[in-house]
């Protein structure tokens, strides 16, 4: 059945839009832009601000465009001095009850109602000043929240409990005294926070942001006796290059190289070699159970930490099916003070390791258990995210899009395809499947592109036959889609039904650590899409596409693991899980 299309005017342009799209959509189908502050198209429209109101022709009311939907004959104007004029009033009350410290503010030059200010030519304020003063919430290890900087446009709220399901951030409060804080007025701390990031990667301003360690990396880099050596995860490489200008999805892995190098790191590795790692144990882990046909199948992956810390307080009853391996940045970490302090006869202690993450749960899982201190320290000093990577390029006065190309150090830079695609929703489940079937087949698979656990669907389901048995998987991203699965394994479990998937890969964010909570500002389905792209080319271009085919991890072995699921390799490169309160004490 075809989709029934409205005939509308815009500005007195006619323009062909489908049934149900709003004012706000079929605008920029004609490049005319509608002022936005509340309004985010990974979000349901609601109305908050009311700068993005235009007028009907005919008609003396003024409405919502993100939350009005087109109707048949609709005339609509957008832009006239009156409509200028009530927005600007907006611009002027809102920032009548917000502070006016933006030198000092994360989301300087940045930041979405700073620019809304710049382009109305707001340079007086009408208003009396009054702005809420509340303390400042950085009671975890990742995320800072300011309500003094809140501007109540709900988006934090509407991601943490319709996209992510996690239920941690609410409005408290009623009308001048309406404040955003953690559910139950307790720290975000001992909320149910997974430290995912999406609030501060959705909030337009400086109210939620991550914590940022610069200041530490800096001083480890100018101290002589330590030894600062560096790894850098898959979905960096598509997405810092928006920093400098650069279309999202551009690979810049090479000049990140160079980048870091010229910031004074005396080592360079790639968490994509702790990827390929991570298939190599995560891999012989599911063809265990599926040779024993154990009653803990499905393995569920466990590389994305905010995943991990759900699993913990939501469904603490399925950790027997969650697999005990590390994430790459983790491996990367541990090896980092073992394997390569011993091939470089460096003391770990002098070894310190930051990890450049798309993600601000990172943050939080390099304390998470003792099982990060298995290098008798602890394995990953430092993470900071994407965006703190950039102002630290910036701040060096590094010309980045001038670099040179160059490569990352032995052994621990060394990876293949199915290490890079880690970064999007799927990655970990096709790099695992690849490596899968050649261990139980003998033989490579032919098409090692599995188109199936691509794209940007919440949950995928895909099956693959190997060796006379028929996989079946299930991929799901953003944790709002996460729950029907988990729910389906409860009722199985329940019902001593077969369970409906062998291997199960969950990621909390939208589109995978490519949208992550610590990327570049901005995110959108439109954006992720060109970063999934790259990650994909950039498999495409590798001359070795399977994990269990580097070089380097067949000489880790050789050298020093043994093999994968070897008393060594639980000790360095494995994990347990607690179950976790909700609210914690």
């Amino acid at each position: 059945m075809s989709e029934k299309m409205l005939n509308i005017k815009i500005n007195g342009v006619p323009v062909t839009v489908p049934e149900g799209t709003s004012i706000l959509e079929a605008a920029r189908k004609v490049n005319v832009e509608i002022p936005t502050l509340c309004y985010h198209p990974d979000l349901p429209a609601w109305s908050a601000c009311g700068i993005c109101v235009v007028k009907l022709e005919n008609s003396p009311k003024l409405v919502r465009s993100c939350s009005t939907a087109a109707t048949e004959g609709m005339s609509i104007i957008t832009h006239d001095p009156e409509l200028v004029s009530v927005r600007r009033t907006v611009i002027e009350l809102t920032l009548s009850s917000h502070p006016n410290d933006c030198l000092q503010c994360p989301r300087n030059q940045n930041c979405e109602l700073q620019k809304l200010a710049a382009d109305f030519g707001v340079r007086e304020m009408p208003f009396q000043y009054n702005v809420p003063r509340y303390p400042q919430d950085d009671s975890t290890t990742s995320l800072i929240l300011n309500p003094s900087k809140c501007i109540k446009c709900g988006r934090c709220v509407h991601v943490c409990q319709d996209m992510q399901n996690v239920w941690a951030l609410e409005f408290l409060g009623r009308g001048d005294l309406t404040r955003i804080a953690a559910a139950g007025d307790v720290s975000l701390a001992e909320s149910p926070c997974i430290k995912c990031g999406q609030c501060s990667a959705h909030c337009p301003v400086g109210a939620i942001y991550e914590k940022d360690e610069t200041g530490k990396v800096w001083d480890a880099l100018r101290n002589p006796d330590i030894h600062c050596v560096v790894q850098i995860a898959p979905a960096v490489r598509v997405a810092l290059g928006e920093a400098f200008g650069l279309e999202p999805g551009e690979i810049v892995t090479n000049k990140a190289y160079a980048a870091l190098r010229r910031l004074g790191f005396d080592a360079i590795f790639d968490t994509n070699f702790g990827a390929d790692l991570t298939i190599m144990e995560e891999g012989s882990e599911l063809i265990e159970r599926l040779k024993n046909g154990k009653e803990d199948l499905p393995l569920i992956t466990s590389c994305c930490p905010a995943w991990v810390d759900y699993l913990e307080k939501y469904y603490p009853d399925l950790i027997p099916h969650f697999s005990t391996a590390k994430s790459p940045q983790a491996m990367v970490g541990a090896l980092s003070k073992t394997y390569y302090a011993q091939k470089q006869n460096l003391d770990p202690k002098k070894i310190l390791m930051v990890s450049i993450m798309p993600c601000t749960a990172k943050k939080w899982e390099i304390v998470r258990s003792e099982s990060m201190y298995s290098s008798g320290v602890q394995d990953i000093d430092i993470s900071i995210t994407t965006r703190e990577l950039s102002r630290m390029i910036k701040s060096a006065g590094i010309n980045f899009l001038n670099l040179p190309d160059e490569k990352a150090d032995d052994p621990l830079g060394i990876y293949t395809g199915a290490g890079t695609i880690f970064g999007a929703t799927g990655g970990v489940m096709e790099a695992a499947l690849r490596t899968a079937y050649a261990v139980l087949t003998g033989s490579e698979l032919q098409d090692v592109n599995l188109q199936d656990v691509r794209g940007m669907e919440g949950v995928k389901e895909a099956s693959l036959s190997i060796a006379g048995k028929d996989i079946k998987v299930a991929v799901a991203h953003q944790m709002g889609n996460v729950q029907r699965v988990m729910d389906m394994l409860r009722e199985a479990k329940v019902k001593k039904t077969p369970m409906p998937y062998q291997f199960i890969e969950v990621m909390a964010c939208r589109g995978g650590c490519i949208g992550g909570g610590g990327q570049p500002y901005g995110a959108t389905d439109e954006i992720r899409k060109k970063r999934l792209a790259g990650m994909y080319k950039d498999d495409t271009i590798s001359a070795i596409r399977c994990s269990h085919n580097n070089p380097a991890i067949k000489k880790l072995y050789e050298e020093f693991l043994e093999k994968p699921l070897s008393h060594k390799s639980h000790d360095l490169l494995h994990t347990h899980y607690t179950p976790r309160p909700l609210y914690q004490k």
